[in-house]
């Protein structure tokens, strides 16, 4: 393993749109999912509950190409996660072969008309927001989230600049509107452990901003989080645990269309906790109110992006992350081409933010939906407050590439590429080949040959043959072929 190493994969949670009055998104979820494991064959679902109330028996299961489908109870959602990752490429090829598989699905059932699925984090009618959550392999002590994750606040904070999808509008989160007895008698797994609940109604003060989910965003660090979303979520799981590294879980991210944005993203989220490790931040780039900031941020039209630091001193969010860019390129350039590639594509990026902003429709979400949304705008004849925007910023996730205005966009601007359509057909079957996804894949595919269909149980670090041979795997590292 080479210094520096990373294990990452993101979990994607889908919005799910039906047009006919005779089904629903519960339903309609459940029929992907079942059409995927027990008509494509493309994976083992599970035999038993990972978890009784929110993934019972059979809501999901583990993919050949080392990901995972399944429906979540909590709102009755799809989700997909990609296979353990090392390079950006294999991450990015996997989330898209994970959408793809999907569209095949709503297709070869003859659904595309009746029903779309969205990797987008906002539903701007119904106030709900969806995750896209990152999950990286970090060293880590007891006091990793009291002492360490705080230093992050900043960076995760300001990287909307480039990582943001864009969004029409705004909401405002208010207390005391539910939910209802009726509410939480038809819905009664998204009601477990909730403390707190809260609605969201639309601001009419925003026009559009870079972030879908910063309006949702109440808390820096918190595990229940089911109405009490966070930055980061702890996470304590011995699955994505070994040799004194764990899961970091971010809540806040969100679902880039852009393959250059999101790998920007992660990119540089793996060159910032390279710097935590490496004990080489400081609290000198601490915020005053990261929840504020983050919202200040997203919001503000005029592009300066001020924020105020724990000191009292205002800075530009542009500021922090040039300073951020200048310690990671001194430390790790020429550590590997795909680090070369993040440091330019970082100081890039950054340097177009400052001087035109609107040159990147090329590579950023939200200025390439800012630009399509303006668009729209001038050939209908109307302004912000016009309700049809929001049908179009939902249309930019729409993952089916036939109608995403993003794969529109995408052919008439020349959005950047990081992967091939080949490269994401091959990540449909083909796991990453320098992580244990390989090892599982291949344990995966020898219990479909064997046809045991009682006779397993598949987890991200280990496999149980006939109930009596289990294959460890607790290295994210090794592959397991042997």
């Amino acid at each position: 393993m080479l210094p520096g190493s990373r294990i990452f994969g993101v979990e994607t949670e889908f919005g799910c749109l039906v047009r006919s009055d005779e089904s629903r998104p519960e339903s309609a979820v459940e029929l992907i999912k079942d059409y995927v494991f027990d008509e494509l064959k493309l994976g083992l679902l599970d035999l038993s509950a990972r978890d009784e109330v929110f993934e019972p028996a059979e809501s999901g299961g583990f993919l050949i190409n080392g990901g995972r489908l399944y429906v979540d109870a909590v709102g009755s959602h799809l989700e997909y996660a990609t296979a353990e990752c090392q390079t950006l490429k294999d991450l990015i090829a996997n989330d898209r072969a994970g959408q793809r598989l999907i569209v095949r699905a709503v297709e070869e059932m003859g659904l595309g008309e009746d029903i779309s699925i969205y990797s987008n984090a906002v539903d701007h009618f119904g106030g709900h927001t969806f995750g896209c959550h990152e999950n990286y392999l970090v060293e880590m002590e007891e006091d990793f989230f009291a002492i360490k994750a705080p230093l992050l606040y900043p960076f995760l904070v300001t990287r909307q600049l480039y990582a943001g999808v864009g969004r029409v509008g705004g909401h405002q989160l208010v207390g005391g509107m539910g939910p209802t007895l009726s509410e939480i008698e038809q819905n009664p797994v998204d009601y477990i452990w909730v403390s707190q609940v809260y609605s969201a109604i639309p601001d009419q003060t925003v026009e559009y901003q870079l972030s879908q989910r910063a309006d949702h965003i109440l808390k820096t660090i918190a595990g229940r989080v089911r109405f009490n979303r966070a930055l980061i979520n702890p996470k304590w799981e011995h699955f994505y645990a070994h040799d004194g590294k764990h899961r970091l879980h971010l809540l806040f991210g969100e679902q880039n269309q852009s393959e250059y944005a999101y790998a920007l993203k992660v990119g540089t989220t793996h060159l910032m906790l390279r710097l935590l490790e490496d004990g080489q931040l400081s609290r000198r780039f601490s915020l005053a109110n990261p929840i504020r900031a983050l919202r200040d941020i997203s919001r503000d039209p005029s592009y300066r992006w001020r924020v105020v630091l724990g000191d009292g001193d205002i800075v530009s969010a542009l500021d922090l992350q040039n300073e951020f860019l200048q310690i990671c390129d001194r430390r790790y350039r020429d550590t590997s081409e795909e680090t070369n590639w993040i440091l330019d594509e970082w100081a890039s990026t950054l340097h177009s933010l400052a001087t035109d902003p609107m040159s990147l429709d090329d590579r950023l979400d939200w200025v390439a939906k800012k630009k399509i949304v303006e668009m729209s705008m001038e050939d209908m004849g109307v302004d912000w407050t016009c309700d049809s925007l929001h049908s179009i910023d939902l249309e930019y996730h729409n993952i089916d590439p036939e109608k995403s205005l993003f794969h529109a966009w995408k052919e008439m601007k020349g959005m950047r590429s990081i992967v091939s359509e080949l490269e994401v057909l091959d990540a449909a079957t083909d796991p990453p080949q320098n992580t244990r996804a390989k090892g599982r894949s291949l344990a995966i595919q020898e219990i479909m040959k064997r046809r045991m269909p009682r006779g397993y149980v598949v987890d991200w670090n280990g496999v149980l043959f006939d109930r009596t041979i289990y294959l460890d795997m607790p290295d994210p590292f090794d592959t397991y072929t042997d």
